[in-house]
């Protein structure tokens, strides 16, 4: 599963979202929505306000949110 995480710098949720996402062994891409506006639009464009917003295989939300991170498998 594709998990691609789209942030900007100095987000306290951002960073928490990598560090669990990493406890799980889950690779993720990382987008910095402040350097790239097609993203910027496409995040906008599903309803989100805030980073981070996360994508994961048909799975989407903004936040940090462990309960749905532990809900994905590791990847190699």
């Amino acid at each position: 599963m594709q998990v691609t995480v789209y942030s900007t710098p100095s987000c306290v949720q951002c960073n928490a979202t990598y560090r669990a996402l990493e406890r799980q062994g889950i690779a993720y891409d990382v987008v910095d929505l402040t350097q790239d506006a097609a993203a910027m639009e496409m995040v906008k464009s599903l309803g989100y306000t805030q980073a981070p917003v996360v994508m994961a295989g048909a799975e989407h939300w903004s936040g940090f949110r462990p309960d749905l991170i532990g809900g994905l498998k590791a990847t190699a």
